[in-house]
């Protein structure tokens, strides 16, 4: 019997602790804006093999996206967010309700504290809303489903400051500036 050389990244040392992954470097895989992911520029169409590569998405506080597997880890290129929410669904009304979101890869997530909706405005303006999915991935939310979204706002005044947004499991999210025409 051979006695593995201890210089053999595979191995896993005999105290039982683990090797980190071996750096690939950066794959050639891209999550577009509108949530395809593609190969070697040409997508990927088997959505089984998606959700795996999703299931193991990472992102490092750099801001970099990885795919991490025990044994190796390779980054990718995000375009934007790893996920698109695509449905919303409404349980309750007002302070009570809980909005509901499916991304394209059909996580379901609940907007509340552990998973807020924030929106950033671009420079043309236009609104730019995600929700937290887990871990530090988000999903950009569709342009329908965020037109869900404002028409269940509401003004309210949080911390002496009037605020436009939506109330999710007790959690109160700014939408933006309501305009003129929501006062």
């Amino acid at each position: 019997m051979q006695i593995p050389d201890s210089n053999n990244s595979s191995m896993i040392g005999s105290t039982g602790g683990s090797r980190r992954p071996i750096d690939c470097g950066d794959l050639d895989i891209r999550i577009a804006r509108d949530g395809t992911w593609y190969y070697c520029g040409s997508p990927i169409g088997r959505l089984p093999l998606v959700k795996l590569f999703a299931s193991v998405l990472r992102r490092e506080a750099d801001g970099g996206y990885w795919l991490v597997t025990p044994a190796e880890r390779g980054r990718i290129a995000v375009e934007d967010a790893p996920f698109v929410a695509v449905e919303l669904t409404v349980l309750g009304q007002g302070r009570d309700q809980q909005l509901i979101f499916r991304t394209n890869l059909d996580d379901i997530v609940a907007a509340g504290p552990d998973h807020p909706i924030r929106v950033e405005t671009a420079l043309s303006g236009e609104p730019a809303p995600y929700i937290l999915v887990r871990g530090a991935l988000e999903a950009r939310i569709s342009r329908p489903v965020f037109y869900e979204l404002v028409e269940l706002a509401m003004n309210e005044t949080i911390a002496g400051e009037k605020q436009f947004g939506v109330w999710s499991s007790g959690a109160f999210f700014r939408l933006g500036d309501p305009g003129e025409d929501r006062e």
